[in-house]
């Protein structure tokens, strides 16, 4: 009964952060436009952060409810969604169209995701987020916030037809519904966030893991389904822009204001995270630069396989927390020796024949 119960919560806390998500992004979208942001740099900042909302105040509440010193959701949140993002956004989108990249994207961009991706896992090693990490990206975000703000009066202003008609609304329609959706965004995440605990508690699993998975998975819904339907439409901008600016958001605002909130605390990180997931999430970041500049595209085959891979990573998971100690070693192995050459292999042949056509 106390887990049915709890069920229902995860189910209702997802919904609503859905629906938040949702009326946040539509009306920073709308205030946006009415700016004459260009799309990509409104993927990168304002939708970014809209869709990255739910993770935030799904990490700040748990962080403030465990004092950061204990295990809590709010670090493997963040790389669970990164991953979820980077996977299943990103190849869910280019399975319904190729994802067209800009070169900016591959220049600037993604290599800072990396270069932020490598910071934190360097900075997790050590056990804690302490606040002066917690200030640093808060820095690096504030820097990085600038000059989006400072290249996008260079690149020009965006039309207001190019996202839905709904989207360009008159300037008290888009504060309403940015504020409705604010609203909806912290009742969610609070009822997500007690349903995931008492989950957690109720099977005996530990709450990292809650975090990766469903928690991770509920709160990337806004960025799945603003990635899907930009797609869609057409908009692979906002689409791939979306999925690297809230990775960006995730990692130096919600991490950065998490580690703060601890004060002298400072973040608790597990030891699993450390050795295994903030790996996987480099790796994932990593394998964006070859596939975003191969052909300049993100290919439909691409996409597959890298929805494929969290299903493995998935089930990885489920694994290794259902079966003895050790048990879970020959899927790992299989993975590691049959999967991760395979891919590496494709990246590579792919990029090669890229280069081998633009330069006949």
């Amino acid at each position: 009964m106390a887990f049915a119960t709890s069920f229902l919560q995860i189910l209702a806390g997802i919904l609503l952060l859905f629906a938040g998500g949702e009326f946040f992004v539509a009306g920073s979208v709308a205030l946006s436009l009415l700016l004459g942001i260009p799309q990509i740099v409104i993927g990168l900042t304002v939708v970014s952060f809209g869709t990255s909302a739910p993770e935030m105040f799904v990490s700040l509440l748990s962080t403030l409810q465990s004092g950061g010193s204990t295990e809590s959701i709010a670090v493997s949140n963040v790389v669970g969604s990164n991953i979820f993002n980077l996977l299943v956004v990103l190849g869910a989108s280019a399975l319904v169209t190729p994802l067209r990249v800009q070169l900016r994207l591959i220049r600037r961009d993604v290599p800072l995701l990396i270069a932020v991706s490598m910071a934190t896992w360097a900075m997790g090693s050590a056990g804690t987020f302490t606040w002066v990490a917690g200030l640093a990206l808060l820095t690096v975000l504030a820097i990085n916030l600038t000059w989006e703000v400072r290249t996008a009066r260079e690149e020009g202003g965006g039309s207001t037809d190019e996202l839905d008609e709904d989207a360009a609304a008159t300037l008290p329609v888009a504060i309403g519904k940015s504020l409705a959706g604010l609203v909806l965004l912290v009742v969610g995440s609070n009822v997500l966030v007690n349903g995931a605990t008492a989950a957690a508690l109720a099977l005996g699993v530990s709450q990292t893991v809650i975090g990766l998975t469903i928690v991770s998975a509920g709160t990337g819904m806004p960025e799945l389904v603003t990635s899907l339907v930009a797609a869609y439409k057409g908009r692979t901008d906002l689409a791939i822009g979306n999925v690297v600016g809230s990775n960006l958001m995730n990692l130096l605002l919600i991490l950065g204001a998490c580690a703060l909130a601890t004060g002298s605390n400072g973040l608790a990180v597990d030891p699993v995270l450390i050795n295994r997931d903030f790996p996987i999430m480099v790796a994932a970041t990593l394998g964006c630069l070859p596939i975003f500049w191969s052909d300049g595209a993100i290919s439909r085959l691409e996409g597959l396989i890298l929805v494929v891979l969290y299903g493995l990573y998935l089930v990885e998971q489920v694994l290794s927390n259902t079966l003895p100690l050790g048990d879970e070693h020959p899927f790992r192995l299989g993975v590691l020796v049959v999967v991760l050459p395979a891919v590496l292999i494709f990246i590579v042949w792919t990029s090669l024949n890229w280069r081998r056509r633009q330069r006949s």
